[in-house]
């Protein structure tokens, strides 16, 4: 079959950081192409690149056996190439129409002087039918769940005429059948003669959907394999450099004192939820988009207004009006959306990790730099977090590097109740196991650890136990060690009802 898209050499750097270096390979028209490896193999800097997006340092591309050199994604969009990006670039104040028809040279109506919504509305309803979404295109882009978002982002994309796409961590947000309806997407796009290269993490995605995989490792291309040819295994192997198999799950290490206790809580989202939390507990969060898994945390950190219920910390009375109240009671929030809600992405790494400990690490004023930059590297080493060097800007990290540097601010800090909304949603394998066992750290030194995940799997890994939620309320309590996937998606679609708060 044709080589619809070539790269020779393509070489990438930002500032000291070599991105990629001399990488060579082919993708064929028509098919799919997952490529993996590790945060910080090059992947989404390689995608950029083919989108226009960014500028290769070196080496050509070439479409279709012609040279192509996009040096915008304007320029790749009118050769049939797109990007649907991890960190999506869309207008959450625009409506989702006006997301569609912006910069969009298929969908614009080149007649009309002043923007007619109903033409737009018309316009933009097909592309919406083909994702899935039965929603009016007046909404605000901004007031749907992240997973309607992320399908809004990819019906641009398809909107456009494309011949290629790169879909970078596409499903990273969305639902179970949310993702159905991406692949059925994908299936339909492939047999009309588009080309997608996947971007993903998911194994169990990768082997349904793709017909070739292409690894990446440190900037470098490692090789190609079809999906027919090989096993997770070797390709695990071929994104660490290292055989690998995941480590077990830990023994239970609950204690018997209650370190958060909530009754009958209530906000605009929440429907009267209770559960306990005990010293050295996982308890995992389960449930669709929309159920209240993102308000909880946000509720217990002082982010979203409690109509009613009650709370208790260590048996204290719990009431958090911002986040400083979380924070002095010893209860910290990793967010959902790393990049808007958690980090200060245009400082540097040990600045973003180091915010957090500046009012006890100074002295008249002054702030002691040496201590708290011990404390940046003492971090860095622990999570593994691959950087340039700590004075690197947080913006050039891997999405699993950025995640990592938002674990580490809170580690630094050492509250005593922990919420983890989706902290693995975007990282690759090897970066997943760190936090799973920074996770199972915590748990060891009697932290409570509230860690919402979207994938099942690691729920039934991680957690001591499962809290299903579903329209706000506990669906069900389970033992992680005795359920399964089916009986969690059961109860997530709200079937039964299984509390075990004991």
């Amino acid at each position: 079959m044709l080589d619809f898209l070539r790269m020779e050499h393509i070489q990438k750097n930002f500032g000291g950081v070599q991105a990629l270096r001399d990488v060579s390979f082919s993708i064929e028209a028509g098919q799919v192409c997952a490529l993996i490896g590790e945060n910080g193999a090059g992947k989404s800097t390689l995608g950029k690149i083919i989108a226009g997006v960014e500028p290769a340092d070196g080496g050509a591309l070439f479409l279709n056996g012609e040279a192509y050199n996009p040096q915008t994604p304007l320029e790749a969009q009118k050769k049939g190439v797109a990007m649907i990006f991890q960190e999506l670039d869309l207008f959450p104040n625009q409506s989702v129409a006006a997301n569609l028809a912006l910069g969009n040279l298929e969908l614009m109506d080149k007649k009309q002087k002043f923007v007619n919504r109903k033409i737009l509305d018309k316009a933009a309803r097909p592309w919406l039918e083909k994702v899935g979404l039965s929603i009016s295109s007046d909404l605000p882009l901004g007031s749907l769940p992240i997973a309607y978002i992320q399908l809004v982002a990819i019906a641009r994309a398809l909107s456009m005429n494309t011949r290629l796409i790169v879909m970078d961590e596409p499903t990273s947000a969305l639902t179970g059948e949310a993702t159905e309806i991406l692949f059925n997407t994908i299936g339909k796009l492939i047999e009309s003669g588009v080309t997608v290269i996947y971007v993903s993490h998911k194994m169990e995605e990768i082997f349904r959907i793709a017909d070739s995989i292409v690894v990446m490792r440190d900037g470098k291309y490692i090789g190609t394999r079809k999906k027919s040819e090989t096993d997770a295994n070797e390709m695990i192997s071929m994104m660490v450099g290292r055989t690998f198999a995941a480590k077990p799950r830990q023994a239970v290490r609950t204690k018997t004192e209650v370190l958060l206790s909530v009754k009958d809580l209530r906000t605009k989202r929440l429907s009267g939820l209770s559960f306990d939390l005990r010293a050295g507990e996982v308890l995992g969060i389960a449930g669709l988009v929309g159920s209240g898994r993102t308000e909880l945390g946000e509720a217990l950190f002082g982010l979203d207004y409690i109509q009613s219920g009650s709370i208790a910390v260590k048996g204290r009375p719990y009431m958090p009006r911002f986040p400083r109240d979380a924070m002095k009671a010893g209860v910290g929030l990793i967010p959902e959306d790393r990049g808007k809600e958690g980090l200060f992405i245009k400082q540097s790494v040990a600045d973003n990790m180091a915010i957090s400990v500046m009012e006890d690490n100074q002295r008249f004023g002054f702030i002691r730099r040496d201590t708290i930059a011990a404390l940046v590297s003492d971090m860095i080493g622990k999570t593994r977090l691959k950087a340039a060097n700590a004075r690197a800007g947080v913006n050039t990290l891997s999405g699993g590097n950025q995640q990592k540097a938002l674990v580490c601010r809170w580690l630094m800090v050492d509250p005593m109740i922990i919420f983890l909304d989706d902290p693995t949603r975007g990282v690759d394998v090897g970066a997943k196991e760190d936090i799973y066992e920074i996770i199972e750290t915590l748990a060891s030194r009697d932290k409570g650890i509230l860690f919402v995940s979207s994938e099942l799997p690691e729920l039934l890994r991680s957690a001591d136990r499962i809290m299903v939620l579903c329209q706000g309320r506990a669906a069900g309590i389970v033992d992680a060690r005795n359920t399964s996937q089916h009986e969690l998606m059961r109860l997530s679609m709200g079937y039964g009802e299984t509390l075990q708060n004991n």
